[in-house]
Formats: structure tokens, sequence, C-alpha cells
């Protein structure tokens, strides 16, 4: 007898006319604000302006979303072109698809060319919108709850979720909710990541090192419970093998960035403070310039007073 389960929404899109509002794109949508959000909060208290992580993560989000789309078209090519499927199929990136490991890497790229742009250092930025990512994350995995996928093994544990359809090989049934667990390790990653830089002040891209490794530990686990099908290797699945990979390149950056480059950035954004000292200035310049108004104002009335006065002692002589 079935207790409790997690439901799965019985469609991941609904019609506003004849626009399609698919649940999937929302979270993807949403997760991308808040990074922006608590990215821009974080490069303001490092010292930088307002707006400019979202004026890089105009680079940075489309090159994230086509590298995300490439990744999973690449290792899952026989989802669209064996036989019997539509490559056309590989655009339809509303239909769920996105591999974090092409989405960080070239995103990486087009938040590169963003900061090139306005002269500011990579990592620095990478800091600042290290958790956000990983919240985007947290919310993006729900888009997987919308589209009944990435589902874990059987369970009949009071949290299963409960798949419904049976489109693409599903079997109707309770599964373990992977895009859960991996939405809550997420959540966690972001806590760790914004304690460890309040902390240790992690600069020079190492909050943003701490945030791919420990987000990797997680994802090694969470990958042996899933029953999609995937390419493997030696037992393993294949993000696995790269959930090993970046994580071993994330610590070698933190050890080495710690000896090499200690501390934290004392300037992020070259001008920064130099626009935020005139524009004090002029608000100082334009309080002088009032008191100074109202200065020669009580001078002016002061003199015709006296004025007054030695007039009336003249006519009462």
């Amino acid at each position: 007898m079935e207790l409790a389960y997690i439901p799965s929404p019985s469609r991941g899109v609904l019609y506003l006319g004849p626009i399609p509002l698919r649940g999937y794109a929302f979270c993807i949508i949403i997760g991308v604000f808040v990074a922006v959000w608590l990215g821009n909060k974080r490069w303001i208290a490092r010292g930088g302006r307002a707006g400019t992580v979202a004026d890089i993560a105009v680079w940075a989000v489309p090159f994230g979303l086509v590298g995300g789309r490439l990744y999973h078209v690449i290792t899952d090519y026989e989802l669209y072109f064996s036989e019997g499927r539509d490559w056309v199929d590989a655009f339809k990136i509303w239909e769920g698809g996105l591999g974090i490991w092409g989405a960080i890497a070239l995103g990486a790229v087009g938040a590169w060319i963003g900061c090139r742009r306005r002269g500011i250092p990579l990592p620095a930025w990478a800091d600042a919108l290290a958790p956000g990512i990983a919240l985007a994350q947290a919310l993006g995995r729900w888009g997987n709850w919308f589209n009944q996928e990435l589902y874990g093994r059987e369970t009949d544990l009071p949290w299963a979720l409960k798949i419904t359809s049976d489109t693409d090989g599903r079997v109707p049934g309770l599964y373990h909710p992977t895009f859960l667990y991996e939405s809550l390790w997420c959540i966690g990653v972001a806590l760790l990541v914004i304690w460890a830089d309040r902390k240790f002040k992690l600069g020079h891209g190492r909050a943003f090192a701490l945030y791919v490794a420990s987000y990797c530990a997680g994802r090694f686990w969470i990958e042996w419970m899933r029953v999609d099908d995937a390419h493997h290797i030696l037992g393993m699945r294949l993000n696995q093998w790269t959930a090993i990979f970046v994580f071993v390149l994330a610590v070698v950056y933190l050890v080495l960035s710690a000896k090499m480059r200690p501390g934290r950035e004392e300037i992020v954004e070259p001008g920064a403070s130099d626009a935020d000292a005139g524009s004090a200035a002029k608000d100082d310049g334009g309080s002088d310039s009032v008191t100074l108004e109202k200065a020669d104002g009580a001078t002016d009335d002061a003199t015709a007073d006296a004025k007054d006065e030695a007039e009336a002692e003249a006519k009462k002589g």
C-alpha cells in the first residue's frame, strides 16, 4: 500500500493561447535570475559596481546554454542520430537535456569575453557568482521533475517519486527522486561556499573551485542511483568519470592557488571605487552649495536689517 510519495505533474507544459509555458524552461530562467541577483550582491560587497554581474552574464548565459546542450547531445548522440530518431530534436532544448559540465565550460568562455571587455579578472567574477550557480542548479533540477526524467532506482521510501508517464521507455512506478537529492545537495554547496568565503576570505577563483569540487562529490554518488541510459566505462557511468576528473582539477587549483596567490583581490573592478568616491563628492558638493546659498542669504538679510536701523536713528536725530 502506497502511504506516501512525491507525485509527478500530469504534464510539463501549459498553454497560454498558442504560447507554450514549459516548466523546465521556467526552472532554468528562475535559476539564472537567482544566480545573477546573488552574484550582484556579492560583487558589490567585494567592491564592484552594481550591474556588472548582469552585464557579463549576458555573455555567459547563452554560451552556457549552448555548451550544456552540446555536451548532452554529444554524450547521448544515439537519442538524436540513431535509426528511427529525428536529428531536429537535438535543437529542442525545452524538452530537457543540459549537461552541467558543458554549460560551465562554455559558459566560462562567454564570461571570459565579458570580463575582458570590462577589464575585470575572471576568477574574481567567478568567485562572486559561485554560490548563485549552485542555487541555479538546485532550481533547474526541478525541471526534470516536470519532465518526469532522471530519476533513480525503484524504492518504497515515503519520499519516493511516482512516475506516471510511459513514453520514451519509462516504466510507471516509484523511484528515488534523484532530482530532489541533487537539488538539496546544491543548496548545501551554496551555503558551504558562502560560509567558507566569509571565514577564509577566498579569492582568485578559490570560491568557485570549492563550488566545483563540492558539487562533483555529490554528483558522483547521485549518478550511482540513476537508471536512465548512459555510457559506461570500466563499470562506471561517463558522468561519474567526468565528476572525478573535474573534482581533481578543482582540488589541485585550490591548493596551488592558495600557495601562489594567497589572500583575496583588493580591487575586483578598476575604477569602481573612484566612481563611488566621485559620486559621494558630488553629493557633498551639492550640500555645500546649498549651505553657502543659505549663508549668503543670511548675510544679505543681516545687512538689510542694519541699514534699516541706521536710517531710523538718523530720522530720530
